[in-house]
């Protein structure tokens, strides 16, 4: 009952194992397609890092800092 779903599972693996060891021919991901690429970049030498203001960086948490207290308002509610 179970022989032909190994078998087809088995089959697979078998692919898979062959397809990653690139047997079809490299992957895509391989590098080397698109040799233009870089060639195509409009302006890259105008991209500028700015660092961001103190107000701009109000609303960033700090890493390895106490939580911010949220600005909820609690009371006690009637009985």
């Amino acid at each position: 009952m179970l022989r032909w779903p190994i078998a087809i599972l088995l089959l697979a693996n078998i692919l898979a194992f062959v397809a990653v060891r690139g047997v079809f021919g490299p992957a895509p991901t391989a590098g080397g397609r698109e040799p233009n690429h870089l060639n195509r970049q409009v302006h890259p030498d105008w991209l500028k890092v700015q660092p961001i203001t103190a107000t701009e960086a109000a609303d960033q948490p700090v890493v390895g800092g106490p939580a911010p207290s949220a600005p909820v308002a609690a009371s006690t509610l009637p009985q």
